[in-house]
């Protein structure tokens, strides 16, 4: 299944907000020659609540097709509207993708039993590996243990990014699921002790900046090198700090700008960072020794 690190990928724009297909392309191939474990197209960090549905599926496409099976595409395919996520979902699997991370709905609230059916309608409606995305920050509402429990008896329901950022969550998923459900944290900083816990891996934010010392990371927990993957999640520290000082992606944007592989444009509602965040952005970038 899915393990190590994958990065949950910006989504280039040129100064007008237009998407940048070719620096899109370029920067899934920096992604998979870095070492990154896994790719995932128009997710939050992506940018998808502002992309149209026609802008959403090409990003899709271009990711599968510069991947070329060398590494796994997992494509958003979350809406509060269950109609269009089934319709995102069919096609990620029509474009070749090789599961699809759906978010449970926001705005609408649904209590369990509204998402467990949602779910359980686009898992019946494509045959695709689903992996469910809980992150009550910005989606409002939690997966309860038991609701993800009734879910994981799906064949189509492999796992679940959790961005709850508890530590106790994967150990309760994991005896609720069974051993065998993909559990990935969506939380940078506690990437490693998530792992302890039942994880095998992390859908980073933080990758899109430093996809080979997370992919190091990751790989030196994975083979018992403990130390030195302690030593790495350590010396990143910084930067997490500093990609999450205002919304992502808006900081992550600007570092990725500072490497030379997109502009910082993000869609509004995000609004331009502050220049305190952007120096805080730099010097972090600098200590991590993304930057001279």
């Amino acid at each position: 299944m899915f393990k190590g690190s994958l990065v949950a990928l910006i989504t280039p724009m040129r100064e007008d907000g237009s998407v940048d297909e070719k620096a899109y392309a370029s920067f899934v191939d920096w992604q998979i020659r870095e070492g990154t474990h896994g790719v995932v197209p128009v997710g939050t960090t992506g940018e998808s609540p502002t992309l149209s549905h026609a802008e959403h599926k090409r990003v899709v496409e271009i990711a599968v097709g510069v991947a070329k099976g060398r590494v796994p595409v997992i494509a958003g395919a979350g809406s509060n509207s269950t109609e269009e996520a089934i319709d995102l979902a069919k096609h990620a699997k029509e474009a070749g993708a090789d599961a699809i991370l759906v978010v449970t709905p926001y705005y609408n609230k649904p209590t369990q039993e509204g998402m467990f059916l949602h779910f359980t309608a686009i898992a019946d409606a494509v045959d695709i590996p689903l992996i469910i995305y809980n992150i009550p920050p910005r989606s409002v509402v939690d997966m309860s243990v038991e609701t993800m429990a009734r879910l994981a008896k799906h064949k189509n329901i492999v796992g679940v990014k959790d961005a709850t950022a508890s530590l106790t969550r994967p150990l309760h998923t994991r005896r609720a699921c069974g051993v065998d459900f993909c559990q990935l944290s969506g939380e940078d900083h506690t990437a490693l002790a998530f792992n302890t816990a039942g994880g095998v891996g992390c859908i980073s934010v933080t990758a899109n900046v430093a996809p080979r010392l997370l992919s190091q990371m990751q790989t030196a927990w994975m083979e018992g090198r403990v130390d030195e993957a302690m030593t790495l999640q350590h010396r990143l520290v910084p930067l997490h700090d500093a990609l999450f000082a205002e919304t992502s992606p808006g900081p992550v944007k600007y570092a990725a700008s500072l490497l030379g592989k997109t502009s910082d444009r993000c869609r509004l509602p995000l609004a331009p960072l502050m220049d305190p965040t952007r120096a805080k952005v730099r010097a972090a970038m600098t200590e991590v020794g993304l930057l001279n």
